[in-house]
C-alpha cells in the first residue's frame, strides 16, 4: 500500500493543489484549510451553497496566496474577526480589502478571506481526538483508489457516468488495497515518519455532486449510488476515513503505508 496522491486545499471549499510531499502538522497537511471565506456575519462559505467555489484554484507561494494571476500577501496575525464553522465559534485573521474584493468579485457576493490565528486550538471529536484548522471536523481525509473503483462500477451499472477522485476532496489517496473501503478498518497507520489514527467515517454531504472543474452541481451521482450501499443507521452515507495526526513529520507520494492496528 502506498500514497498515490496528496492534496492540499489552502482555502476551505475552494479547489485543491496536488503536491509531491507535505509537512504534516497536528492539524493535518501543512496549510490545508487554514484559510476560509466568510459572509458578512462571519459564517463560512462552502460548495454546499456556493458550488462555484470549486472552480477557484488558489495556491501558496513565498508567504503569498496566488490565484488567477493575482497575489495577496498572507497576513499571519493581525485584526481578528469572529467566525463560525458549523457549531464552532472562533476567530480569524482578516486578510485585507484587496483579497476580499477579489473573491467577492469572483463569487458575485460580499465575502472576506480569513486565516487561522497562530494561537488557534480547535479540538476535534471522534474515536481519536486532536486539533484541526478550518476543516469541517478532522485533520485528514483518507480514501483508496479501490473504494472509488468499487463506487464507479455501481454508478456504471445504474447507467451513470463515473466520477473522479476530486469529487471527494481527499487529502491522502491510497493505492494497493484490493478490497474497497479497507481504509474504514484502519485504526492506526504510519506513513513516512507520520502516524495517523482513526477518528470517524466520513459522512458525505452534497459536495461530491459538484463538478470540481466547473463549479457546477452535476448530481445525483455519486450520492445516489452511495446511498444504495453505504447508508448509516442515522441516514447519512459514508465514503472515506477521517483521521487525526498523532505524530507529525512529512508525507510524500510513493511512501509506503504501514497499518499498525486494524479494527477488531
Amino acid at each position: 500500500m502506498i500514497v498515490s496522491g496528496l492534496h492540499v486545499y489552502p482555502i476551505k471549499g475552494c479547489g485543491g493543489c496536488s503536491v509531491a510531499s507535505s509537512a504534516v502538522d497536528l492539524t493535518g497537511l501543512r496549510d490545508d484549510r487554514m484559510m476560509m471565506l466568510v459572509d458578512d456575519e462571519g459564517v463560512f462559505l462552502s460548495q454546499r451553497k456556493v458550488p462555484q467555489m470549486a472552480a477557484l484554484r488558489p495556491s501558496l507561494a513565498d508567504s503569498s496566496l496566488v490565484i488567477g494571476g493575482e497575489s495577496f500577501p498572507v497576513v499571519a496575525d493581525g485584526p481578528r474577526v469572529p467566525v463560525v464553522v458549523h457549531t464552532w465559534h472562533g476567530f480569524g485573521v482578516d486578510q485585507g480589502d484587496a483579497a476580499a474584493a477579489y473573491f467577492s468579485d469572483a463569487l458575485g457576493m460580499p465575502v472576506r478571506l480569513v486565516r487561522t490565528p497562530p494561537d488557534l486550538r480547535r479540538e476535534t471529536t471522534g474515536e481519536t481526538t486532536g486539533l484541526v484548522g478550518y476543516a469541517d471536523g478532522n485533520a485528514l481525509l483518507m480514501l483508496s483508489l479501490s473504494s472509488l473503483d468499487g463506487l464507479n462500477e455501481r454508478i456504471l451499472e445504474r447507467g451513470g457516468e463515473p466520477v473522479p477522485m476530486n469529487r471527494f476532496r481527499p487529502n491522502v489517496v491510497v493505492s494497493g488495497w484490493a478490497e474497497p473501503h479497507t481504509e474504514d478498518r484502519v485504526r492506526r497507520a504510519a506513513i513516512g515518519d507520520v502516524e495517523l489514527a482513526y477518528a470517524k467515517d466520513c459522512v458525505r454531504c452534497a459536495v461530491p455532486m459538484v463538478d470540481q472543474e466547473t463549479g457546477i452541481k452535476a448530481g445525483p451521482e455519486p450520492i445516489r449510488s452511495l446511498a444504495a450501499y453505504r447508508r448509516t443507521v442515522d441516514g447519512g452515507v459514508t465514503f472515506g476515513m477521517k483521521a487525526q495526526v498523532v505524530r507529525t513529520g512529512t508525507i510524500a507520494v510513493g511512501d509506503k503505508i504501514d497499518v499498525l492496528e486494524w479494527r477488531s
